[in-house]
């Protein structure tokens, strides 16, 4: 009987060849899942961390949950394991409980363009009323104009950081979280600049739609885009004030 058993250890040049490229494939791999889920995870800490705490006062829920149950059996969930099918380039997905299609659009300007100084955006298009947000920037369920007391809401959509292109309209807001209080924004509207200040940014739950409503004490402006970046979890809100008239 055998007491020692001998292996040949292979040092061939083919064997050196699969166990190197096993080795880039599992580095390349992980480097992957890094950059995928890196923006995520940094928006959730800093979120939790600084913009929660910007709240002053708690936005309730909507009261209307019938047409956001009969969109989410349809098309999925907002949960994060959810195999969410919905195009988000539809901004009547955004907020189910209000959707934009119902809303006849009575104000006579259809255009009008945004500046944020701060994310290099430049003359951004904003369509009043329209729905998609491949082509400009929406301005959802209009009921005034900026310059005028009211919300003037507008959607952005956004992606990962590392697909940014500020002229792309599909990733034009993808920077919105880095904007501060202080920060300006400044609107062209038929040759009339308008310039707002931010001093307030939260995170909210799609079905909270308190943010969407008419404010007559000033003339407020409220962007919103989808977070973490690269996802349709939540909506951050970025809320600015009319500082400076033309």
């Amino acid at each position: 009987m055998s007491i020692y058993i001998y292996l040949k250890k292979d040092n061939s040049v083919k064997k050196k060849m699969i166990n190197y490229f096993s080795y880039v494939s599992l580095a390349a791999g992980s480097m992957l899942l890094f950059w995928a889920f890196y923006p995520i995870i940094s928006f959730e800490i800093y979120s939790r961390l600084f913009i929660q705490k910007k709240i002053n006062t708690p936005v309730p829920r909507s009261e209307i949950a019938s047409s956001l149950e009969a969109a989410n059996s349809i098309l999925g969930t907002h949960h994060v394991f959810s195999s969410n099918l919905r195009d988000f380039t539809d901004v009547n997905l955004w907020f189910p409980a209000k959707p934009q299609g119902k809303v006849i659009n009575q104000l006579s300007v259809k255009n009008y363009f945004l500046t944020i100084p701060k994310l290099n955006i430049k003359d951004a298009k904003v369509v009043v009323g329209g729905t998609d947000l491949t082509k400009s920037l929406i301005h959802y369920l209009p009921n005034s104009l900026p310059g005028e007391y009211g919300n003037v809401v507008i959607f952005g959509h956004s992606t990962l950081p590392q697909l940014y292109n500020p002229k792309d309209y599909k990733t034009i807001f993808t920077y919105l979280p880095s904007l501060e209080k202080g920060d300006k924004i400044i609107v062209n509207l038929e040759n009339n600049e308008y310039e707002y200040e931010v001093y307030e940014m939260f995170v909210i739950d799609p079905d909270q739609v308190s943010v969407l409503d008419q404010r007559t004490d000033a003339s407020y402006l409220t962007l919103i885009t989808c977070v973490p970046p690269g996802t349709y979890w939540k909506r951050l809100i970025i809320r600015a004030r009319l500082s400076k008239l033309p």
